[in-house]
């Protein structure tokens, strides 16, 4: 695959969208008042700076018209980054940031605050004695329990070699550490060898622009542990870059289409495999996805499917068969538009319909946790009940309703970035293929 060619692509949409809008002369405040429409929307803004009891924030007025205007599309996949959100994709796109190593998941039902997933290896975090589960309850003076989990990371995140003081929380306990930044490199591949040889490699995301290196140098260290049976692991893998999708899918192809994107001009720009004796993969092949596999993994999985490559293994997947372009805006923001739709190698489209697996198999690694919801209880009442033999107690609410919900089965990740941990005991989808391959 011939890579700098997709990237040109890429610019040249971009190029080409910023060169239309220019000709068409934009939306300025003259072209606003030619319409009802348009002078509705300015008489509204004059009306909201002139009348409105309070102060008015001029540039979360302008962020909220971005967003409205995009949002009138109804479309999920076109859609506006704020500045924050945007220098964080930036860094996962490069692959590299300053950070302290540990990876966050909200702390709280509604998805805000944070709490430590994983903490790595090489990070200041582990050096610090932070562990997984503990909650960031404030960063410096600021308290972020309730925070956005996207602020916890910006705030966390800086130039190398600054320091940051966080307070964490553990067991209700909390206790104050400062660290200086250090480089944390995104490692979106994991690798593994199963019992009877058969190579595992996991790609967790493709908006990862080392992403491909990677995975070419994961292949490598595969065929040189003589592994003939390779599972490859899509599953959660909600896509990238298009050029990275196209790249992995080259990997396993000696020849052929693997993608072809439609514009709404109704051309079509197809993407082959071209043969790199280097990285290719020739043996047995198992791709493994779920429900959340979608686009750049959808690509990979159209394509190994439509060429008889692999035996596709899971459920079906997210179908999002289409394309975006992403342009940064004056304010560091960025909206992603789509532009462009696309079909597997045998002309299939998937938007909305996803890629049905050869071999059906539900993914068992995150069972529903055990939970119960009750009344008729006092307010303010505790129940108490056990839940294989241990003694739970609830509290009834105002209205004398309780509920529970078990803690739910974490899958367990590597401190060691790079390194796959899997159960075959409690993954049907990765048995079921070990299984096909033995």
């Amino acid at each position: 695959m011939n890579r700098s060619r997709l990237t040109l692509v890429t610019v040249a949409l971009a190029g080409t969208a910023a060169l239309s809008y220019a000709q068409l002369g934009g939306y300025s405040a003259s072209d606003l008042g030619k319409t009802k429409s348009g002078q509705a929307f300015l008489s509204t803004l004059a009306a909201l700076n002139q009348y409105y009891l309070f102060p008015v924030d001029q540039d979360k007025v302008m962020q909220g018209a971005i967003q409205g205007a995009l949002g009138s599309l109804n479309d999920e996949f076109t859609y506006y980054s704020e500045p924050v959100s945007s220098a964080m994709d930036a860094q996962n796109l490069a692959g590299e940031f300053g950070g302290i190593g540990v990876t966050l998941t909200p702390a709280n039902a509604d998805g805000t605050g944070a709490k430590v997933d994983n903490v790595l290896k090489t990070g200041a975090a582990i050096d610090a004695g932070v562990q997984i589960g503990d909650i960031i309850v404030k960063i410096g003076d600021k308290d972020v329990l309730t925070a956005k989990l996207d602020e916890v990371v910006s705030q966390i995140r800086g130039k190398v070699g600054t320091p940051v003081t966080v307070t964490f929380a553990r067991s209700g306990k909390p206790f104050t550490v400062k660290m200086d930044r250090r480089t944390v490199t995104l490692v979106p591949v994991e690798t593994t060898v199963l019992p009877g040889n058969v190579g595992y490699i996991s790609l967790n995301t493709f908006y990862n622009e080392k992403a491909a290196d990677q995975f070419r140098a994961a292949i490598k260290s595969m065929k040189d542990k003589k592994v003939t049976k390779l599972i490859v692991d899509l599953r959660d893998n909600g896509g990238g870059l298009l050029d990275a999708g196209v790249d992995i899918a080259d990997d396993f192809l000696k020849s052929g289409p693997i993608v072809s994107l439609r514009e709404r001009n109704g051309q079509a720009r197809v993407y082959g495999s071209a043969r790199n004796e280097t990285s290719d993969y020739t043996g047995e092949l198992v791709l493994l996805v779920n429900k959340n596999s979608a686009s750049a993994s959808e690509i990979v999985a159209g394509a190994l499917q439509d060429n008889a490559r692999a035996k596709i293994i899971g459920e079906q997947t997210f179908g999002k068969g289409v394309a975006q372009i992403p342009l940064s805006l004056p304010n560091g923001g960025k909206v992603a538009i789509v532009n462009s739709a696309w079909l597997t190698p045998k002309g299939r489209e998937i938007h909305k319909k996803g890629v049905t697996p050869d071999v059906v198999v539900k993914d068992t690694r995150y069972p529903t946790p055990f939970n119960f919801l009750g009344g008729g209880a006092q307010p303010g009442q505790k129940i108490t009940f056990k839940v294989d033999g241990k003694d739970v107690t609830v509290t009834a609410d105002k209205d004398g309703k309780f509920t529970y919900t078990a803690e739910a089965r974490k899958v367990p990740r590597s401190d060691v970035q790079g390194v796959a941990i899997v159960d075959l005991a409690t993954d049907a989808i990765l048995k079921k293929a070990h299984d096909l391959l033995k």
